[in-house]
């Protein structure tokens, strides 16, 4: 699998739900149940957080 461009990558990220700590992101995993599922990483181009399938 090809590595994605800086464009993807930008698109990537503005699809996804941004949380401000790793806390509200892991938090928000827990609410809607998939908290063993999800992991959380900070994203380098918007420097806030995402969750990412584990």
């Amino acid at each position: 699998m090809k590595k994605p461009n800086a464009e993807e990558r930008k698109r990537m990220c503005t699809r996804k739900r941004r949380y401000r700590t790793q806390g509200d992101a892991l938090d928000a995993a827990v609410l809607v149940g998939v908290a063993g599922k999800r992991t959380a990483y900070q994203c380098p181009l918007c420097k806030q957080w995402h969750l990412a399938s584990g």
